[in-house]
């Protein structure tokens, strides 16, 4: 990135963090449509209370197991927990990896989970599939047959979507997902291009936040891709890179952003804790890094971000597309 520009961005996150400080609105109850319209507006995130599902009082694991039974869902494996993200190679080649993908049952995964605390098993499972995994606009693809989904025996627990986000959005959610891991998995620092309402269920999220100002400091660089493989199922994980020609994936190169001395020292990241019944507003183009204590579920709403007017030119500058990322194995790709 040119100085030039590199100077813009840290005046226009430092005028930012001025305006608006490091301070998180919290409601008690869920906002009306004209509210959240207000909210997305503003772009700041905000924990809401008072949302309810029935997921909520419904999903304790024998619920969970009696209801999906024998039914096979996607879990993602990992050697570290560390799913779609930056991660050093036995080459000494750092990529950005996806993880292996396994079938089994929700009992299999919430036994795992279980005994995962006690006996250090290695291997790190979480249900991330995400893309719509328990709902999806099917009229984005022209597709007038029922949406497809590992979790229909859960779908009667859940709404397909939020009445006041979709009024005031004036369109119905993108995808809706479920989410079930432990403390062991971690989500690496990125940001959407979605409104997310996220909610949990059980267990302790705890994210890490950065306003799209401060994308400047994520440090996105260019990353070969490479994916989590395995000979036989009892075989140990692999990193295993795609074959050339596949494109480079941009991605950030901090790996902890809650570790300050990995961000430049205009970087301030906001600190939100949800418990099972708050949910959170996430807007569009906010960095976020999250991590989670104990079993947890969460469900989140996708709403995809309006791409009229400047909201979508904004998020797009501040990210600083149209430059070259530089590549994050070169010596030189430090700013």
């Amino acid at each position: 990135m040119n100085h030039y520009k590199l100077d813009i961005l840290r005046k226009l996150s430092v005028e930012y963090r001025e305006l608006n400080g490091a301070h998180v609105e919290t409601v008690r109850s869920p906002p009306s449509a004209v509210e959240f319209a207000q909210m997305v507006h503003v772009s700041r995130p905000v924990i809401i209370g008072g949302f309810k599902t029935d997921a909520l009082a419904l999903w304790s694991d024998e619920y969970l197991k009696t209801r999906m039974g024998d039914s096979k869902i996607s879990v993602a494996v990992t050697p570290n927990g560390l799913a779609d993200a930056i991660t050093l190679g036995p080459d000494g080649t750092q990529y950005f990896v996806e993880p292996y993908e396994t079938k089994m049952t929700i009992r299999e995964l919430l036994e795992d989970l279980h005994t995962s605390r006690s006996d250090g098993r290695r291997d790190v499972l979480y249900l991330q599939s995400q893309n719509g995994n328990m709902f999806r606009n099917t009229s984005l693809t022209n597709d007038m047959t029922e949406d497809p989904t590992e979790f229909g025996p859960l779908r009667k627990d859940i709404s397909r979507e939020i009445s006041w986000a979709s009024e005031a959005l004036g369109k119905p959610p993108d995808a809706v997902n479920v989410w079930i891991g432990d403390g062991r998995s971690v989500t690496s620092i990125h940001n959407d291009p979605y409104e997310n309402i996220y909610t949990v269920i059980r267990g302790t999220k705890h994210f890490t936040l950065f306003p799209p100002t401060e994308g400047w400091c994520m440090k996105e660089r260019s990353y070969p891709h490479a994916r989590y493989t395995r000979l036989t199922s009892h075989s140990p994980l692999e990193l295993t890179p795609t074959p050339c020609g596949t494109p480079l994936v941009r991605w950030s190169s901090i790996q902890d952003p809650t570790d300050q001395a990995q961000l430049p020292p205009e970087a301030s990241p906001l600190q939100i804790t949800l418990h099972p019944g708050d949910t959170l507003y996430l807007p569009a183009g906010w960095w976020h890094y999250v991590r989670q204590s104990g079993i947890t579920i969460a469900l989140n709403w996708w709403y995809d971000v309006e791409v009229r007017g400047m909201n979508w030119v904004w998020l797009s500058f501040l990210r600083c597309s149209g430059d070259d990322v530089p590549e994050g194995n070169d010596e030189d790709s430090s700013e």
